[in-house]
């Protein structure tokens, strides 16, 4: 007979308990519902960040119905060297974000809509250097509210980074590329 605080030397009977036996339904259902988000996450995101582009794309046909055109296409005018008339500018950038938009919402030509979305990014955080007046206050490093508009991509960045993760990455298979 053992005495309490002594080891048995006998091993136990029957199998091993694993904290996932005292887990319960709730804990079962957080794991099924990590699984599925892992699974599915990069998609939601693709269609999140399409959404986002597809609406702001949208609005840019309708003028003065977005309130970032006017630093768009400043921002636009200076990157292209003003090679590209300002009353041009708008109406492709709406139709480029609508594009890119549509390809990240569909999945149709998603690694063509990526390529846009990066390339368009790389023009918006322009913006942060093309006009400091407008982005920084006083040459502080402190963005103005237009400035805090750049900066919040990051976040789509960020999500559109996960969703290229995934369609390039070394695990992706070709009937996956149709698949949302």
């Amino acid at each position: 007979m053992e005495r309490v605080g002594e080891r048995s030397v006998h091993p136990p009977r029957g199998p091993a308990r694993t904290g996932a036996e005292h887990e319960g339904q709730a804990g079962r259902a957080a794991r099924s519902l990590t699984r599925r988000v892992q699974r599915r996450g990069p998609a939601l995101l693709r269609v999140c960040v399409g959404m986002v582009f597809l609406c702001f794309g949208v609005l840019k046909f309708f003028p003065a119905a977005s309130p970032a055109e006017g630093v768009a296409v400043r921002a636009t005018t200076k990157l292209t060297l003003g090679l590209l008339p300002p009353d041009m500018t708008l109406p492709m950038l709406a139709a480029g974000e609508t594009a890119i938009g549509l390809g990240l919402v569909t999945g149709v030509l998603l690694r063509l809509a990526l390529v846009g979305f990066f390339a368009h990014m790389a023009g918006v955080f322009s913006a942060l250097v093309l006009l400091p007046g407008e982005m920084w206050q006083g040459g502080m490093p402190v963005p103005t509210l237009a400035g805090q508009y750049v900066i919040k991509n990051v976040i789509l960045v960020a999500a559109c980074l996960v969703v290229a993760a995934d369609e390039w990455g070394p695990d992706r298979r070709p009937e996956d590329a149709t698949a949302p």
